[in-house]
C-alpha cells in the first residue's frame, strides 16, 4: 500500500562523502527493510540551479548510482531509478501547475534562501521557481505515504500536501461520487460498513481524528474492494472527493552529525570533504592536516575539545574509551595533535575499506550498474503510468 512506500532522491553531483553516507545513505539502508523503498536520482532537478554548467550528468549518475550500491542500498529491495528516465515526473508537474497558485511557490523558505546564497547564478527562471513543484510530483506520482527529510525540507512536503489536496478537491468530485461510494461500502459486508459508517460519524460529526485514523487503517486492510473503491471511500469519510493523490507524511531524519574537515558543514562547495572512494593515502592527509584548538600552539599548552574540529569527528567514530583519553590528553596537554588523530584516521579507513570495496567491483562492470537503473527505471515507470492513467481519466484527458 502507498502509505508504506518510501520515496527519496539525491541530484547527481557525482561521488558522495562521508556527510552524504552519514546524513541520507544510512537512512536508506534501514528504511529499504522496512518500506518499499524508491530511490531516484534526480537529474532533472540539477538543472535549476546548475543548467548553464557543463556537468557531465551521465557519469555523475553512474558514479552516484556505484556509491548508492558500494554503501548499501539493494537493487533487490529497493527501486533504484533516474527521475528523466520516468518522463510521467514531467507530465504531472506541467498538470499540477494548472492548480497550484503562484504565491505557493513564491512562499517556499528555500526559494529565497537560495537565491541569496547562490547570487552568482541567474536564477530568475520558471524552472527555480517550480523545483518543489517538481518535487511534488516525484513524490505524488508514486503515492508515496512517507518521505525522509531533514527539517529543512519540511516545508516542501507540505507543499506537497497542499497540492494534492487541492488537486483532489478540483478533479475528485465525480458526477455520481456519493453514489459510487455508497455502492462500495455495500461490497465491504454488512459489519464492515457499519464499522466504517459509524467511524466515518465520529469524524464528520465529533472531529474525531482518532476515527479517520482507524478508518483509513481499515479500509486499508480491506480485500473485497478496488483500490479506486478504497481511495474514493477515504475521500468520502472527510466529505471531499476521491482521494486521487493521497498526502505524503514528512518522515524526519536525524540531522547529520558529519562535520566537515574544517568543523562547518561537509560540502563540496566549502572543499573540507572526504570523498567515500579517497584512498588510505588522502584520508591520512586530508585528517592530519584538520585545523585543530588555535590555543594549542605549542606541545604544553592545554587545549578545549570544544573548539577543535578533529572532536567532532571523535565523538562519531570512537568509542567512549578514546574519547576520555583524547579529553584527557587535549585539556591536559599530555598528547600532541598528530597523535590525537591517528585513531581517527585507521576509523575513517576501516569504515570506508569495505565500501571501496564493493565500489571498485561495480567500476569493473558498469554494465551492471546501467542495467540497474534500466530495471529500476521501467519498474518506477510502471507505478508512474498507473497514476497518470487515473489523473488522465478524472481531467477528462483520457479520449
Amino acid at each position: 500500500m502507498q502509505d508504506l512506500r518510501v520515496l527519496s532522491g539525491m541530484r547527481p553531483t557525482g561521488q558522495l562523502h562521508l556527510g552524504h553516507y552519514h546524513g541520507v545513505l544510512k537512512n536508506w539502508i534501514d528504511l529499504q527493510n522496512e518500506y518499499d523503498s524508491y530511490f531516484f536520482v534526480a537529474d532533472w532537478h540539477a538543472f535549476t540551479t546548475h543548467y548553464a554548467d557543463k556537468v557531465d550528468l551521465e557519469n555523475n549518475v553512474c558514479q552516484m548510482v556505484i556509491d548508492w550500491l558500494a554503501s548499501g542500498i539493494n537493487p533487490n529491495t529497493s527501486t533504484i531509478f533516474v527521475q528523466s528516465k520516468v518522463p510521467e515526473h514531467a507530465e504531472l508537474h506541467l498538470l499540477l501547475s494548472m492548480t497550484t497558485p503562484l504565491s505557493w511557490l513564491e512562499r517556499v523558505p528555500s526559494y529565497k534562501d537560495q537565491q541569496e546564497k547562490l547570487k552568482s547564478k541567474d536564477l530568475s527562471t520558471y524552472g527555480f521557481l517550480g523545483y518543489p513543484l517538481l518535487q511534488s510530483a516525484d513524490i505524488l506520482i508514486y503515492k508515496a505515504g512517507l518521505v525522509p527529510v531533514g527539517e529543512d525540507q519540511v516545508a516542501h512536503v507540505e507543499l506537497t500536501r497542499e497540492v494534492a489536496r487541492r488537486f483532489n478537491y478540483i478533479f475528485g468530485r465525480e458526477p455520481d461520487f456519493e453514489e459510487r461510494a455508497e455502492e462500495a461500502i455495500v461490497k465491504m459486508g454488512k459489519k464492515n460498513a457499519k464499522l466504517y459508517r459509524s467511524l466515518r460519524k465520529s469524524y464528520q460529526e465529533n472531529g474525531d481524528i482518532e476515527a479517520i485514523e482507524k478508518a483509513v487503517a481499515f479500509l486499508n486492510s480491506q480485500q473485497n474492494i478496488t483500490i479506486s473503491d478504497r481511495d474514493r471511500l477515504i475521500g468520502y469519510l472527510e466529505g471531499v472527493g476521491k482521494i486521487i493523490l493521497p498526502e505524503p507524511e514528512s518522515l524526519l531524519t536525524k540531522a547529520s552529525k558529519m562535520p566537515g574537515l574544517d568543523g562547518q558543514k561537509m560540502s563540496k562547495s566549502y572543499n573540507n570533504t572526504i570523498s567515500l572512494r579517497d584512498s588510505n593515502h588522502e584520508i591520512e592527509i586530508k585528517i592530519k592536516k584538520m585545523p585543530t584548538d588555535p590555543a594549542r600552539v605549542k606541545l604544553t599548552d592545554p587545549g578545549n575539545p570544544a573548539k577543535c574540529p578533529v572532536w567532532q569527528f571523535h565523538e562519531i567514530y570512537s568509542d567512549e574509551k578514546t574519547c576520555q583519553w583524547v579529553n584527557d590528553g587535549c585539556t591536559n596537554a599530555k598528547m600532541g595533535c598528530i597523535d590525537c588523530k591517528k585513531p581517527l584516521i585507521e576509523s575513517v579507513q576501516n569504515e570506508l575499506a569495505p565500501i571501496q570495496e564493493r565500489a571498485a567491483e561495480y567500476e569493473k562492470d558498469i554494465d551492471l550498474v546501467k542495467q540497474i537503473i534500466f530495471d529500476g527505471s521501467k519498474k518506477a515507470r510502471i507505478v508512474a503510468k498507473e497514476t497518470m492513467a487515473e489523473v488522465r481519466e478524472v481531467m477528462g484527458t483520457n479520449y
